[in-house]
């Protein structure tokens, strides 16, 4: 029996998200291409966005066939993300086509990896105002609208475990992935009268970035050949396809998720996960204040003792 202080559950609601319009950022292919096609096999209505026009075309094609008898459909809008100038258009295409706008995906990035002394102001400042300038100005040009409509709506952010936990040679994606973390729980709150929920989802997936990484490649590359991920990777590592990493927008865009806000949520292959949010590990204290000996007496027998992880783990591949 649950105890008497258990939370109520919300009374279960259908993921239909038919009558709704959603913009999704950085959708031409991969994981982007993926939220898009989830949102309109559940019946949205999806602005489709890449750099190259060709690009986003044929991906809105894609979205409106694979949507099948859901109502979803799918059009196209090529623009760089990262100014006001592009939210602006990505927003007033979804109006225009649609009549209004009920959920934003910020997936659009790039990356531009280089150890910190290698790093050029260039390789940072591109990554930066992809990702990082980008999440805000298209989600400040959603909640202007959403805000107007009056009816809610659903801003859901794409983070990384890089942002979570740091990752070496990528201090401009792990910032600006750490930005979204925190933008997300700072805005959750600011919309929460507006009733638009504000949500980071943490996808672990099958891509060329993930190619890159030694411990993935054979896998990702055997998958390309139509080869299924091994449960050590798709359980023990939550590491799957970009499909997999589908499923959480659709449900935290619909009304099944409407009392979810300002978390940050966790998905890839077999595994939905909530990533905490940070806190104090340790404390101490010392009456009267600390000096700088006192720290250095008292830091390995007390606040220092258990020190924290850094970076994203390596997966640990089983022995054959």
């Amino acid at each position: 029996m649950a105890p008497s202080n258990a939370p109520t559950p919300p009374a279960s609601h259908t993921v239909d998200l038919s009558g709704k319009v959603a913009v999704v950022t950085g959708s031409g292919r991969g994981l982007g291409l993926a939220y898009a096609t989830a949102l309109a096999r559940a019946g949205a209505s999806v602005v489709v966005n890449d750099l190259e026009e060709a690009v986003a075309e044929d991906a809105a094609k894609t979205v409106t066939e694979a949507a099948g008898d859901s109502g979803g459909r799918a059009v196209a809008e090529a623009v760089a993300v990262g100014t006001a100038e592009a939210a602006d258009r990505l927003v007033g295409r979804a109006v225009e086509e649609f009549g209004r706008l009920d959920v934003l995906v910020t997936n659009a990035g790039i990356l531009r990896d280089r150890v910190l002394w290698k790093m050029s102001d260039d390789d940072f400042d591109a990554v930066i105002t992809t990702h990082l300038k980008g999440t805000f100005t298209c989600a400040r040009a959603a909640a202007v609208r959403m805000r107007e409509q009056g009816d809610g709506g659903s801003l859901i952010l794409v983070g990384s475990p890089a942002g979570q936990r740091g990752n070496f040679g990528q201090t401009n994606y792990a910032a600006a992935k750490a930005g979204i973390a925190a933008m997300t729980r700072t805005w959750s709150m600011e919309l929460a009268k507006a009733r638009i929920t504000v949500n980071a989802v943490v996808p672990v997936a099958a891509t060329a970035m993930t190619e890159t990484i030694p411990a993935f490649a054979p896998y990702v590359g055997a998958l390309g050949q139509g080869t299924p991920l091994p449960d050590f990777l798709r359980k023990g590592e939550g590491f799957g396809t970009a499909e997999d990493c589908a499923a959480l927008v659709p449900f935290l865009a619909s009304d099944a998720a409407r009392d979810v806000t300002g978390q940050c949520v966790g998905i890839g292959g077999d595994r939905l996960a909530l990533w905490s949010h940070p806190r104090e590990a340790a404390t101490a204290y010392a009456d009267g204040g600390w000096s700088p000996q006192a720290i250095a007496d008292a830091w390995h027998t007390s606040v220092g003792a258990r020190p924290e992880s850094v970076g994203i783990p390596a997966p640990r591949v089983p022995e054959v």
